[in-house]
């Protein structure tokens, strides 16, 4: 028996990375899959992967920026795979990708992605969940979201995933006598959002100091704790925040 036998999971920004290690976790504990990305090809590739090992996935073309686009994902799992149970917002850009030293166009994309991006899937999954009895919602947002020196000089990612920490608390008070919870998981230091420097897990590197575990995270630490939080064992548990960072907020 795996934890989500039967469930109906979608996991944004699952072509690569992060997403694509809880997209295989999900899968291989029993669940029925959406992998979404707004790479095709990437969401494809990691579907059929999933399916070629004996788990049953389909691939979505996502924006998570567009409403339309999040209505029509719903859609589609619906008449492929079934009602949505699992809800992962995951999909984000971290600060390398954009011009965040408090450049508008920087601030707006950033927030657009990671922000707006987790509200919008929570907007239209949220109703369908009610209706179907319930569900789960797990957050990706980031030590960034917790401390303020988690990516230092990076005001609009920061701000973009203390949103999301806020976004998840508010959505498990008001909807949690209608079947759904919502929790944050919080991910330190992970690859593929840092340098060749940070890869070489090097404790002395800059970006390990002040990580008691003296390393860097691996993608599938963070599956594991998502896949907790969107499982029934974690049926008393809404509004949490789950740091998975080798101790780095504890200091």
């Amino acid at each position: 028996m795996g934890r989500v036998d039967g469930k109906v999971v979608l996991v944004t920004g699952s072509g690569n990375g992060q997403g694509k290690a809880e997209a295989k976790l999900f899968a291989q504990e029993g669940a029925k899959v959406a992998v979404a990305d707004i790479r095709a090809d990437d969401a494809a590739a990691v579907a059929a992967e999933i399916n070629e090992t004996g788990g049953d996935a389909i691939s979505i073309n996502l924006d998570v920026t567009n409403p339309e686009s999040w209505k029509a994902a719903l859609d589609e799992i619906e008449a492929k795979l079934g009602k949505l149970n699992i809800l992962v917002n995951n999909a984000a850009i971290s600060s390398s990708s954009q011009d965040d030293t408090m450049g508008i166009e920087g601030w707006d994309r950033i927030v657009d992605v990671n922000a707006k991006g987790t509200f919008l899937g929570c907007r239209e999954a949220i109703p369908r969940m009610i209706e179907n009895g319930g569900g789960a919602i797990v957050n990706i947002s980031s030590t960034s979201g917790l401390v303020g020196r988690g990516v230092r000089g990076h005001p609009a990612y920061n701000a973009s995933k203390g949103g999301v920490r806020l976004l998840t608390k508010a959505i498990a008070a008001r909807y949690a006598t209608q079947g759904i919870r919502c929790n944050s998981v919080h991910p330190g230091t992970m690859p593929p959002m840092t340098t060749a420097q940070d890869q070489s897990r090097d404790p002395s590197s800059s970006s390990l100091q002040g990580i008691p575990m003296a390393r860097m995270g691996r993608v599938e630490e963070v599956a594991y704790a998502v896949l907790f939080m969107g499982s029934d064992e974690a049926s008393y548990v809404t509004g949490a925040e789950l740091a998975v960072d080798g101790g780095m907020t504890c200091v």
